[in-house]
């Protein structure tokens, strides 16, 4: 097993483990917060997406999909096509509200081309630096483990979220 693979594996868990913490609710129960200062699965799940989105297309060096394929538009959330939920207050996560379709087709669409980036890569590639504002520099092989990471935390908490507003 190669690095590639590895990658593949490790991005490919993220829609698994998205979908079972979203299919099957409701709008309502995907914007249900804990408490005013929580977040909500669906922010949970937008925010994972956007990032992998954001930083994915960074290195791959093409526009996120959120834009070149129209999911701003289809999602409408009142904020800058930019924004990907990192440093949101609580009013902003309230305001994310997306069905589980919604949710789950935009990070299938973040995957596809992801997927796509991946399957191109050399080990080599992975060394290359992608961030110099770091020390040490950030490679393209830890800033992919990075984000596949942060998408599979989000993933988690939105499961557990699940979980327990099942449970109310």
């Amino acid at each position: 097993m190669d690095a590639q693979d590895i990658l593949l594996d490790l991005y490919g868990r993220i829609p698994d483990a998205v979908h079972a913490a979203v299919d099957g609710l409701d709008e309502d129960t995907l914007a249900a917060r804990l408490d005013p200062e929580a977040n909500s699965v669906a922010w949970l799940v937008w925010h994972l997406a956007r990032v992998q989105d954001d930083h994915v297309s960074e290195v791959a060096g093409h526009e996120q999909t959120w834009t070149a394929d129209g999911w701003a538009g289809r999602f409408g959330l009142p904020f800058g096509d930019e924004e990907t939920g990192y440093g949101f207050d609580a009013a902003q996560v309230g305001q994310v509200r997306a069905g589980a379709e919604l949710l789950t087709g935009y990070l299938e669409a973040v995957q596809a081309r992801t997927v796509a980036y991946l399957r191109g890569l050399s080990d080599a590639d992975l060394d290359r630096v992608v961030d110099d504002r770091w020390d040490p520099p950030v490679t393209l092989g830890v800033r992919l483990v990075s984000v596949a990471d942060d998408d599979l935390e989000h993933a988690a908490q939105a499961s557990f979220l699940r979980g327990v507003l099942e449970r109310r």
